[in-house]
């Protein structure tokens, strides 16, 4: 299926380990005329399956982080009285003027820039810091953007708009006409930045107490950003009536239920073969997947 504008689908959920990125490389396998990104980057794992092969690496920058130039530092402590975080400790080299200096701890380092403002010596020097690497890699399903952030690194909500935005460039560089989403879990920054301006998103839910309740959140976060949500449940043969509960939430929610996916072990069997559960072959999971796909396809074409 074709089409003249980019459609966005956001998978996401409202916890992690839903099956939210098994059930994103599925479409991934069953999708025409896509570009794939990840846009969880704080703990990616889509390329686990997508094996893909970089073609550009770019940095990411993520903010400022201080550090002190021990030349210049006198020991006065002012940096260590201003810093909220205790990021600063009085054990770094000696120069030609004390015995001691200080130094920072980058992980402790929330980059607010106080000390470098207030030091009388000018010995804390705020500069701009790479926390990661975001990648244009093809895959055997096309086109994939995905992305690392360094360990301690912040604004990976930035880090997300800079995945979209090139897997946008993609999509309209090459004439494809939808790009696919693996969302974070949750409803924190990373997902905000998933969420705001896509077309649609796909809510998978686990037929728990808990699960009801995440859904509930994501759902309320992609209504206050207007992107137009529907729900899957996953496993739903695990607990029939919790499934039921919350099939019958939705409606009263004004969510669709496009789908629901049986518990198989096949899912686990194409994990560890670095599979889609669509690539093993026929199995019940497989097929309830292809009916989701078809509903969402129609949903995402219809408007």
């Amino acid at each position: 299926m074709k089409a003249n504008r980019l459609r966005e689908l956001v998978v996401i959920s409202g916890k992690g380990g839903t099956g939210k990125t098994s059930i994103a490389a599925s479409f991934a396998a069953l999708a025409e005329n896509k570009v794939m990104a990840d846009c969880d980057v704080d703990a990616s794992n889509l390329h686990l399956v997508l094996s893909p092969h970089i073609l550009e690496r770019r940095e990411f920058v993520g903010g400022s982080k201080a550090t002190v130039v021990t030349e210049k530092c006198v020991g006065c402590g002012r940096c260590a009285q201003l810093c909220r975080f205790d990021a600063f400790s009085f054990d770094g080299p000696a120069n030609d003027v004390v015995a001691k200096t200080y130094r920072v701890d980058p992980l402790a380092c929330e980059g607010c820039g106080v000390c470098a403002h207030f030091c009388p010596a000018s010995a804390v020097d705020f500069s701009p810091r790479v926390t990661g690497e975001y990648y244009v890699s093809a895959t055997r399903f096309g086109p994939f953007i995905h992305a690392r952030l360094g360990i301690g690194g912040g604004n990976s909500g930035k880090l997300v708009t800079a995945v979209r935005r090139e897997a946008v460039r993609v999509a309209e560089d090459n004439g494809l006409s939808l790009l696919i989403i693996d969302g974070a879990p949750g409803i924190g920054c990373p997902v905000i930045a998933s969420l705001a301006g896509a077309g649609a998103a796909l809510i998978i839910a686990e037929p728990t107490v808990s699960g009801l309740h995440d859904m509930e959140r994501v759902a309320a976060l992609a209504y206050h950003f207007g992107v137009q949500a529907y729900v899957c449940i996953n496993k739903h043969d695990l607990n029939p009536a919790m499934s039921k509960a919350i099939e019958r939430h939705a409606r009263e929610c004004g969510l669709a239920v496009l789908g629901k996916v049986c518990y198989d072990p096949a899912v686990t069997r194409a994990q560890m073969d670095g599979l889609s559960v669509i690539e093993l072959g026929a199995s019940n999971a497989a097929e309830d997947i292809r009916r989701l796909w078809n509903a969402v396809e129609r949903v995402l074409y219809s408007s």
